[in-house]
């Protein structure tokens, strides 16, 4: 779990690489659940919700985390990409999710299959 995380982090701008099942739910799990965790604190200090500005530091607050979201955002998605590339699929099947309810769908299997050893990309992301 915590190898996972950490390879979510050392590889979040690596497009071209492939992986696994534990690779991509662990950190997808974890990003969920510290994120719930850091916002709701967040908003017990602040005593309101993040999106409402009263002050200037409500607005650093805000754009402070307005950036943490884009930084995890992008790290998700080549994460994304390298778990299609684990199941032999180009990174282009990410636009799946843009289908209304039956993308997202079809885009959960996609992440639930099993891995494919002889795939177009590399065998793991160590040999980067």
């Amino acid at each position: 779990m915590i190898k996972s995380y950490g390879e979510f982090w050392r590889h979040i701008l690596t497009f071209n690489a492939k992986a696994n099942r534990s690779q991509y739910w662990w950190p997808i799990i974890l990003n969920y659940f510290l994120g719930g965790i850091v916002v709701t604190m967040i908003e017990i200090v602040l005593g309101h919700p993040l999106e409402i500005i009263y002050t200037w530091s409500d607005l650093y607050v805000n754009n402070v985390g307005k950036f943490v979201v884009c930084i995890v955002w992008i790290g998700t998605w080549s994460l994304k990409v390298r778990r299609l590339h684990d199941t032999d699929h180009s990174g282009w099947w990410i636009l799946m999710q843009l289908v209304p309810f039956i993308g997202a769908i079809w885009f959960f299997i996609l992440m639930m299959l099993p891995g494919v050893s002889n795939s177009r990309w590399r065998q793991n992301q160590n040999q980067l």
